[in-house]
């Protein structure tokens, strides 16, 4: 007969990141309240609200029961990586979920997060149903209403990210938006700190994929909701949209992506990863450090773009491929 004594079930910890938040707080307050899964502790990391924002919270969460709570304010504020950072560092859980303050979570989001970290994966993402700022769906079809849909996250990218190449796919451009991120705590320990020029949540799976440990579900887990006073959010990516980027002054955004790239290939470089996976990182910093160095004059840039376009490297390190080629010919400096 087996002596052997039942496995605990992991502890799930609730990373919330507020800022002037009243509007919506409640609402998402009482979906993980909801939950079929309960979470064991929600850590609130507030960033000088000047609203009733924490008011809301201290109220929503007074008769929460068991639920192990904690406020931290910040004023003057951190900005949105560091705040989600501090709260991520107070947590406790094996589970870190993270949330933002003006969504709201479907009754089975901690149970599928649960399930989908429990074959080994390090961090999951998942898709979202777009809703409007009264919480209605944005389209009458969850196939148009879908996060996914918006990224352009087709089938074909999802199958890169499970057979293998989730590091090279997510080399070129994020694919997890942090809402709907939830990550083993095992991963902390070569994550943290989170250098000021990444967004957490993409810092964080990128760091996931470097073991091969990013799980990826098409099921909806939240309602994402779209607002005029998201901080950080998507946009729909239409052929409008497309050329107006291709048209933008460049600005610091390719001085931005190489010096990203630097530090994440010196992260790597201590963590002593895969030599291969240094090696994509390394090229990635230096087609990036090559796009903010291209000459202000337009006919100036054409030979050397073109050059490294039919190298393969715009299509291998970079998030639009050829319209970033179209993007470096034809940007304003």
């Amino acid at each position: 007969m087996s002596t052997a004594q039942p496995t605990a079930p992991p502890t799930v910890s609730v990373a919330l990141c507020t800022h002037n938040g009243a509007a919506y707080l409640q609402t998402q307050l009482a979906s993980i309240l909801e939950q079929t899964h309960p979470v064991g502790e929600i850590v609130v990391s507030d960033d000088a609200s000047a609203d009733a924002t924490l008011e809301i919270v201290r109220t929503v969460l007074a008769d929460a029961g068991d639920l192990r709570v904690s406020i931290l304010r910040n004023d003057p504020p951190l900005g949105v990586t560091a705040n989600f950072e501090q709260a991520i560092r107070a947590t406790t859980g094996d589970i870190v979920i993270l949330c933002d303050q003006d969504d709201v979570w479907h009754p089975d989001r901690v149970a599928r997060a649960v399930r989908g970290l429990a074959g080994g994966a390090l961090l999951q993402f998942t898709d979202a149903q777009l809703i409007d700022a009264h919480g209605s769906p944005l389209h009458d079809s969850p196939q148009r209403g879908s996060l996914f849909a918006m990224l352009e996250l087709d089938a074909q990218t999802r199958a890169a990210l499970a057979d293998g190449r989730a590091f090279q796919t997510l080399l070129r451009r994020n694919l997890a938006t942090g809402a709907t991120v939830a990550f083993r705590r095992e991963l902390l320990g070569e994550a943290l700190p989170i250098p000021a020029e990444w967004v957490h949540d993409e810092w964080l799976t990128i760091l996931a994929a470097v073991h091969e440990g990013v799980t990826v579900s098409t099921v909806q887990t939240i309602g994402y909701r779209l607002h005029r006073a998201n901080q950080i959010g998507v946009v729909e990516p239409t052929l409008r949209r497309k050329i107006a980027r291709v048209l933008e002054p460049r600005g610091e955004r390719n001085r931005g992506l190489a010096s990203r790239s630097r530090l994440l290939l010196e992260r790597l470089v201590t963590m002593q990863a895969d030599p291969a996976i240094i090696d994509q990182t390394r090229h990635k910093a230096a087609i990036e450090t090559f796009r903010a160095q291209l000459p202000v004059a337009r006919i100036r840039r054409v030979l050397p773009v073109l050059r490294r376009a039919a190298s393969g490297d715009y299509q291998r390190y970079c998030s639009q491929g050829l319209l970033d080629v179209l993007r470096d010919l034809l940007q304003p400096a």
